[in-house]
């Protein structure tokens, strides 16, 4: 298999690391409208032309392939409901930046597409390859490449789409076509996919080897890729530095991961106690609303927190950490 193929590339406008987002307070919707939905781009924004792109399938298949657009289009199309989070900082596990929405994503099953193509018995990862090209942080990327191990798709869901919301992908959210793997995180979902590798190994890009790998709790000394999502929660209202009424409150927000959330616990009282939220089921794997009924004791000051749970018993790390507590701060008064 040949690790130095040679890859299209697209002019990248603007060039360079872009970013937006809304802050958790402002995602008040169950599916996040695009214009709210955070925004990364290591190495700009590649504009394509949708008339001479191809989509390759090649490595450890049996019948390697070239797709346009219009073959894709007219397969048949599923959408998938998720989460889509940003881990943050690619060097720093210990910081939580909570960049986070909840989408619908339309286009093509990805296990059939792989399934036509004919996996071979020797395949453990998939490679993606992007058109966007660059630098980041001073590190020359090439193209822009992930993995993901083939094992992922026997769970569902992982898609190569063409829509968010149902509307066309703008040219920012990867035009004409991007990888969606539910669960995991969002820099696993490569944007203006050009190419899809099998391979019996991981990817040997910057964005595989020197970022995205975080130490590895259950093993010592090791790491692991950031690719699965661990349960998370954010508290949208109330907002911080909000100055309530003494009086009866909600406190809700959203909680997610890639095992889906089983309880979400309220501390009022800065972590000293907590007590369990009512939560709302998930859909495929989008968040899940949590609500928590408050009565202040008291006038002063607050620290509002929450944290999930996801269906394997794994609690929500309380700092230090891509998934850290999120904490707001509120006065309350008489």
């Amino acid at each position: 298999m040949d690790d130095n193929l040679e890859l299209p590339l697209a002019p990248v406008d603007p060039a360079g690391f872009q970013i937006r987002f809304a802050p958790p307070h402002q995602l008040v919707d169950r599916v996040t409208p695009e214009r709210d939905l955070f925004l990364i781009a290591h190495l700009g924004i590649a504009r394509v032309d949708v008339a001479s792109w191809r989509l390759a399938i090649g490595g450890l298949v049996e019948r390697p392939r070239e797709l346009s657009f219009e073959e894709i289009r007219r397969m048949p199309k599923r959408t998938v409901e998720s989460f889509h989070q940003c881990p943050g900082d690619p060097k720093n596990h210990r910081d939580a930046k909570r960049l986070v929405g909840n989408v619908v994503w339309g286009g093509v099953d990805l296990a059939e597409l792989l399934a036509n193509a004919g996996i071979r018995p020797d395949a453990k990862y998939l490679w993606a390859y992007g058109l966007d090209s660059g630098a980041y942080e001073g590190l020359g990327a090439g193209n822009f490449q992930k993995d993901m191990p083939l094992a992922r798709l026997s769970e569902g869901g992982v898609l190569l789409a063409y829509e968010i919301n149902g509307a066309p992908l703008p040219p920012e959210r990867g035009y004409p076509l991007r990888l969606i793997i539910p669960g995991y995180y969002g820099t696993n979902d490569v944007k203006w996919l050009c190419r899809l590798q099998l391979a019996d190994r991981r990817a040997g890009s910057v964005f595989t080897t020197t970022l995205y790998n975080d130490p590895d709790d259950e093993a010592p000394g090791k790491i692991r890729p950031v690719w699965e999502a661990p349960p998370e929660s954010a508290i949208v209202s109330p907002v911080p530095k909000s100055v309530l009424a003494r009086a009866p409150a909600e406190i809700w927000g959203w909680a997610w991961g890639a095992r889906g959330i089983a309880r979400v616990e309220v501390s009022t009282d800065g972590g000293a106690t907590w007590a369990a939220a009512t939560l709302e089921p998930r859909a495929q794997w989008s968040w899940q609303r949590f609500t928590f009924d408050w009565m202040p004791p008291g006038s002063g000051e607050f620290l509002l927190q929450a944290r999930a749970v996801d269906s394997g018993g794994t609690v929500q790390k309380p700092s230090q950490a891509r998934n850290a507590v999120h904490c707001v701060a509120i006065t309350v008064r008489e």
